[in-house]
């Protein structure tokens, strides 16, 4: 079997990253945190965020809703708090399709090592 190397997929984002990603300020990011509840990035021991990529997703959809569709900060608030289920349940279906990908994975190679492919 050849030498495949894996891809390495970033699993956490600074602040500053998001922020350039976005094409706003830190700043934003950081108030957005403070104005809306589904926005908890982990933080490090030194007290810096650490944004996961439903982090940003989340972001991206209050960016949409304040700066694109031009909603104020109460009424973008409104409009996360009826789609809040809509983010936990695709998180978890995102968890739930990797597990399978994973289960999947470990019968393709068993199915190789018997048939010797």
């Amino acid at each position: 079997m050849p030498y495949k190397e894996k891809d390495i997929e970033k699993k956490y984002f600074t602040i500053g990253e998001v922020a350039q990603l976005m094409g706003v300020s830190t700043s934003a990011i950081r108030y957005w945190e403070g104005e809306f509840s589904i926005i908890k990035p982990k933080k490090d021991r030194k007290g810096n965020r650490q944004f996961t990529k439903e982090d940003i997703e989340k972001l991206r959809f209050i960016h949409h809703l304040i700066k694109e569709k031009g909603y104020t900060i109460q009424g973008a608030q409104e409009v996360v708090k009826q789609q809040q289920n809509t983010f936990y349940d695709k998180a978890a279906l995102i968890e739930r399709l990797k597990a399978i990908k994973h289960f999947l994975h470990e019968i393709r190679q068993s199915l190789d090592q018997r048939t010797g492919g």
